[in-house]
């Protein structure tokens, strides 16, 4: 049988020489894989070589730019590295034989590889985490001797410290952090138990939830009149012209707006008509009185139609005054477009406009269901509105509702009002976010309360 010997390819320490100082110039491992795989024949002859890691598989295959890993051939060379490296128990070259393999591998032996093989194990380096064992199978026609075996080692070692030098491991690799943090745990597990540094993390991580917090919910706000005097249309009818514009500010007695007064002003026209009409019935029943005994007797019904007439006529004289509607107070006069008002029937007791001060205003807030927290009277709120998302409106809580009331959005929440710690130049009906703060918890349940009340609601104990 020929062996493969070192003076085929001239000295060897030169080449081995040559072959180091280019591994230590590769620009990355892909280079030194190529490198590997393809230029040790210059060290010892051989046909064919693969390159195996046991994270990845066949990484680099002699003679081929990219391997196919579905290819066959590709497949079949994994298993068989897989198995060579479990009976690799030293990190040294060693020569391989199909006998060595099972018996489905061993049958293809001779269609994917020469007679003769040599299996170059690489080791993990628990220095560099992420790597993984690997090793390098190089076959061919002719017998590997002893001396190619000792120089193959000599150069897999310098390959393996460029390789190592080269790695860098995926930044989401599991394996890699599970490394490192069983590196880290075995590092600090030789100290006393309270010197441990994961053992320092969880006490400081369960002191940290025990520190006092102010539980506080979130929920949309607004700035609303204090104590506005809300105008409601005082009878049926159809609004006939506005004389204020909305946000404008009245004085108390001003005239706000006024219904159409045709109807009413005809109305009671034929009521005054009618009562004169009663009237002078009645005075000619009181002069047939005087010879007639029969007139004395309709004088009393007269008199009771006149009555009548004359509160009809009374009433829509009220109804005519009050369909010009003054304003209660000095304010702000808050109401929509006049022009959605103007022809638009009305009932009585529909509210049309409010009339607030501008110096009395409060946070509305509208408290979800689920954020449902203890409120004290006086609890601190702030508004943060959109407008002024930097400066917060500082108010106390003056009322939360006990029953959930529907929202103008169909939602059910609890309404909130607060009374502002100071005066504010922002006008009514800016809205923002409303902070509520609440009693002072613990900040594990602070982080926990809302994960808990949602797998609560599917847990029956």
């Amino acid at each position: 049988m020929t062996t493969a010997t070192l003076t085929d390819a001239g000295n060897p320490l030169l080449v081995l020489l040559d072959l180091g100082h280019r591994a230590r110039a590769a620009a990355g491992v892909e280079e030194l894989g190529f490198l590997l795989v393809n230029d040790s024949r210059l060290l010892v002859p051989y046909r064919q070589a693969a390159l195996w890691f046991e994270a990845g598989g066949i990484r680099t295959l002699s003679g081929v730019m990219q391997p196919e890993g579905n290819a066959p051939y590709a497949q079949w060379l994994d298993k068989v590295c897989r198995v060579l490296a479990k009976a690799s128990d030293a990190p040294a070259p060693r020569r391989v034989a199909a006998d060595e393999l099972p018996a489905e591998l061993a049958a293809e032996w001779q269609e994917w590889l020469p007679a003769e093989a040599l299996w170059l194990p690489l080791a993990a380096s628990r220095e560099h985490p992420g790597t993984s064992a690997g090793g390098l199978l190089l076959a061919g026609d002719i017998h590997f001797g002893d001396d190619a075996l000792v120089l193959l080692g000599e150069w897999m070692q310098v390959w393996r410290h460029a390789w190592l030098a080269c790695f860098r491991p995926p930044a989401w690799s599991l394996g890699l952090w599970r490394q490192r943090f069983r590196d880290w745990r075995a590092h600090h597990r030789q100290r006393r138990w309270w010197r441990r540094r994961p053992n320092q993390l969880a006490l400081g991580l369960v002191l940290l939830l025990f520190i006092p917090v102010r539980l506080t919910v979130l929920a949309p706000g607004e700035l609303v009149p204090a104590n506005p005097a809300v105008i409601r249309a005082p009878l049926d009818g159809v609004i006939g012209q506005f004389h204020v514009q909305p946000n404008e500010a009245v004085k108390a007695g001003q005239l706000l707006f006024s219904f159409d007064e045709a109807p009413i002003a005809s109305r009671l026209e034929v009521a005054r008509q009618a009562l004169a009409t009663a009237e002078a019935e009645y005075r000619q029943f009181a002069q047939l009185a005087l010879s007639d005994a029969k007139s004395k007797g309709q004088l009393a019904v007269l008199i009771g139609k006149i009555g009548e007439k004359r509160a009809e006529a009374e009433f829509l004289a009220s109804q005519f005054e009050r369909s010009r509607v003054l304003a209660p107070q000095d304010g702000v006069a808050i109401f929509d477009d006049p022009s959605e008002w103007i022809g638009r029937p009305v009932q009585t007791g529909e509210r049309v406009m409010r009339v607030a001060a501008s110096h009395e205003v409060e946070i509305e807030a509208w408290v979800p269901i689920g954020d449902a927290i203890r409120l004290d009277e006086g609890a601190p709120v702030n508004l943060y509105l959109a407008a002024s998302p930097f400066s917060a409106v500082a108010g106390g809580l003056r009322y939360l509702n006990h029953d959930a009331a529907p929202r103008p959005d169909g939602s059910y929440a609890y309404r909130a009002r607060a009374t502002l710690t100071a005066a504010t130049g922002h006008r009514v009906g800016l809205k923002g976010t409303a902070k509520l703060h609440g009693g002072w918890v613990p900040l594990g349940y602070w982080m926990l309360r809302r994960p808990l009340a949602s797998i609560r609601q599917f847990i029956a104990i």
